[in-house]
C-alpha cells in the first residue's frame, strides 16, 4: 500500500510511464486501488504502449472494419483480444490479453495443398463451426502435402512461437493413421523435423482397415508402431482439434517461416477437415514446485 501511496503523490504523466512497463492485467488491478490510480491505469497514454506498434495498419484490413469502434485505446486493445478477420477474411489476427503478443491464423484458402484445385482431391464447402468463409475436407488421395508461410515481421519480436495445423477428422475419415507424417517448420536454412499422426485409430476402425488393405495395413502398422515419440492431433478450445508443427524464435528481423504438414505414400486416405494454420506464442510450462 505504500508503493500506491507513493505513485498517487506524483504527476499522471509520470505515473502513465511507470505503469507502461507492467502487463495490462496488472494495469487492471491497479486502476481498482484509487481514483487517482484509476485515471493513470485507464489512459489511453498507457494502453497505447499495450497495442503493437502496427496496430494501424492491422485495423485498416479488418475485414468488417464496423465491428471495431473503439472509444480509447482501452477498449481497442480488448477488442483485439477477440479474433479480427482480415486481408479480405482470408486470415484471424488475435492480441493475447495476458501480455499483448500477436497471434494469426492462416486459413487453408492461403496455404499451398497439393491437389487443391482438384474437386475429387479436396473439396472446399462452408463449415457451420468454421471461423472462415470456407474450410477444405479430403475426399480421397494418397499424397498429403501442406505449406504455409508468414513473416517474423509481422508477429511480436523476441518472442518464442510455434505453429499449428487447425484441423478435424469427419466420421468417414480412413487411411489418416496407417503411417505418420512428417512436420516441419523452417527459418532461412534452419529446419526443425519431427513425425505426428494425423489421425488414431479405434478399434472399429482397426478392423475395417484390416478388411480393406489386408497386409498391407498389417506391415505399415508393424513398422509404426516401432516408432517412439510421435505427436498427435490435440482437442482445442474451439471444437477443432491441432497438430504442433513445430517452434521458432521470431527474433527481430522479418525472416520467412515456412511451416508444412507432408505424408507422401501410396496409402489411399481421406476425411481430413482442414481449416488453416495458427501462429501463436509459446506459452511456457509452468515451473515445477518439490514435495
Amino acid at each position: 500500500m505504500e508503493c500506491c501511496s507513493n505513485l498517487e503523490s506524483l504527476p499522471e504523466d509520470c505515473v502513465c510511464a511507470i505503469l507502461s512497463y507492467i502487463s495490462p492485467p496488472e494495469a487492471c488491478r491497479f486502476s481498482l486501488v484509487s481514483p487517482t490510480l484509476r485515471s493513470a491505469a485507464d489512459s489511453d497514454l498507457v494502453w497505447k504502449t499495450f497495442l503493437p506498434s502496427d496496430y494501424k495498419d492491422i485495423v485498416s484490413r479488418a475485414f468488417n472494419p464496423f465491428t471495431l469502434k473503439p472509444s480509447s485505446y482501452k477498449q481497442l486493445f480488448y477488442q483485439l483480444c477477440h479474433p479480427l478477420l482480415i486481408d479480405g477474411g482470408n486470415k484471424s489476427f488475435k492480441l493475447d490479453k495476458s501480455s499483448g503478443k500477436k497471434s494469426y491464423i492462416i486459413s487453408a484458402r492461403e496455404l499451398s495443398i497439393a491437389w487443391s484445385d482438384e474437386p475429387m482431391v479436396w473439396n472446399w464447402r462452408p463449415i457451420p463451426e468454421s471461423r472462415f468463409a470456407e474450410a477444405t475436407e479430403l475426399r480421397t488421395g494418397n499424397w498429403l502435402e501442406i505449406e504455409g508461410k508468414i513473416r517474423t515481421g509481422i508477429l511480436t519480436p523476441n518472442t518464442s512461437y510455434a505453429a499449428y495445423l487447425i484441423m478435424n477428422v469427419s466420421h468417414r475419415a480412413y487411411g489418416l493413421d496407417c503411417a505418420p507424417s512428417e512436420v516441419s517448420v523452417a527459418v532461412g536454412k534452419r529446419v526443425k523435423r519431427k513425425r505426428v499422426y494425423v489421425g488414431y485409430k479405434d478399434e472399429k476402425k482397426r478392423t475395417m482397415e484390416t478388411l480393406m488393405y489386408g497386409n498391407r495395413t498389417e506391415m505399415l502398422g508393424n513398422w509404426v508402431i516401432e516408432e517412439e515419440g510421435i505427436g498427435g492431433p490435440c482437442k482445442r478450445e474451439d471444437g477443432w482439434m491441432e497438430i504442433e508443427l513445430g517452434e521458432f524464435f521470431s527474433g527481430q528481423g522479418d525472416e520467412e517461416i515456412r511451416m508444412s504438414l507432408k505424408e507422401v505414400g501410396y496409402q489411399l486416405k481421406g476425411g481430413l477437415l482442414l481449416e488453416g494454420i495458427q501462429v501463436r506464442p509459446k506459452i511456457p510450462c509452468p515451473l515445477q514446485t518439490p514435495n
